[in-house]
């Protein structure tokens, strides 16, 4: 088995999550499961063959593995990995993932979420589930589509971008300074983005920012001043206009609309 098809739209039902010591009682093992999916991340060299399929095992490797999928590891002295068993929904968008392939740069951040796992499992088990489901995202994702299929989400170029533009969204933004950090040219990025997203970037800025301020004027006792800061507009006629322009209404208006509404709803008869 080369690949296995997976749903990660909703969360997984963990059964076990621990760190797997094996070898020290012999050097072979076929090994189970018959209801739950093996998410291994190892720390050893090994040979693996999954329903007949041979895979070289290595440090940094890590493996997703479906029910009732028969394993048989050949070791080379004690081996230790991170593991979790589990159910997974069915229903959902559906995604193609390696059985075996390398973490590559994701090998700290998937360590981490496994040991966060690992050690919340005895108090904490919907904590540990929600790292696990965190790792098999990334997991999921390791791999890139095939390029004769559609693509999975935008450019990788765009998804930073706008990991970069949403987390400096109170800072002063520039196209290439967005673009530096996706690590493409400024006209590269504005053809992906305009792409990927039918906005131009700094279309999409402004939206984000009126997005954050309709949020805290509705939702926040904060000051006007304040958000217009927290948004990256501290200008507060140029804050005013851009409200006027993209939410219909004055900073004022918006949070006393929202304001009036909750009054209304705490008013309405119970039963």
């Amino acid at each position: 088995m080369l690949e296995a098809v997976v749903c990660l739209d909703e969360p997984p039902v963990v059964a076990n999550v621990g760190v797997g010591v094996h070898g020290p009682a012999g050097h072979t093992d076929v090994f189970r499961l018959p209801d739950l999916w093996q998410l291994h991340l190892y720390r050893y060299e090994a040979d693996l063959t999954v329903d007949g399929t041979p895979h070289v095992i290595r440090p940094g490797r890590v493996s997703l593995i479906p029910p009732a999928t028969t394993v048989r590891y050949r070791y080379r002295g004690r081996s230790e990995h991170l593991y979790a068993h589990l159910r997974m929904s069915s229903g959902g968008a559906l995604r193609t993932v390696p059985v075996v392939q390398d973490a590559g740069p994701e090998l700290p951040m998937l360590s981490a979420l496994m040991l966060q796992a690992v050690a919340a499992w005895p108090s904490a088990p919907l904590r540990a589930a929600a790292e696990v489901w965190a790792a098999l995202w990334r997991v999921g994702h390791l791999t890139p589509p095939a390029p004769q299929g559609p693509r999975d989400g935008p450019h990788q170029a765009v998804t930073a971008a706008i990991s970069y533009i949403e987390s400096r969204l109170t800072d002063p933004l520039t196209v290439p300074e967005v673009a530096r950090a996706a690590g493409i040219s400024h006209n590269h990025l504005t053809r992906l983005f305009r792409a990927a997203t039918g906005e131009t970037v700094v279309a999409y800025i402004r939206q984000r920012r009126l997005a954050r301020a309709r949020h805290l004027l509705r939702e926040s006792t904060l000051s006007i001043s304040a958000i217009a800061a927290a948004v990256g507009i501290p200008d507060l006629q140029a804050f005013n206009k851009a409200c006027r322009r993209e939410l219909g209404a004055s900073p004022r208006a918006v949070r006393e609309t929202a304001r009036s509404a909750r009054g209304r709803s705490s008013e309405r008869p119970v039963g």
